[in-house]
């Protein structure tokens, strides 16, 4: 089963990449929400846990501003505010 299971998402990852060799596809959107979506969540999640973790030594140096950006902001734009399908936005 986890055999099976890792298959299928290396191929949607396939899919996902060789996209742009080919201009975009009818599985732009379903790769977005059911393999990126998904990702970027985790990592908007995983984002705000390490910016909390580095906050002892972002504050000293001044840049707390460019970490969250880094960390938060734009895995969180990333999953919430880009259109579904539009993959062009996380590819640059």
């Amino acid at each position: 089963m986890r055999k099976a299971f890792l298959t299928l998402v290396a191929a949607i990852a396939l899919v996902a990449v060789s996209g742009p060799a080919f201009g975009a596809s009818e599985l732009d959107i379903p790769v977005d929400v059911l393999l990126v979506r998904p990702v970027t969540l985790v990592g908007t999640v995983l984002g705000t846990a390490l910016f909390v973790v580095s906050l002892p030594f972002a504050i000293p140096s001044g840049s707390v501003k460019l970490t969250a950006e880094k960390l938060i902001v734009a895995p969180f734009k990333c999953t919430f505010t880009r259109p579904v399908g539009d993959l062009d936005a996380i590819r640059q």
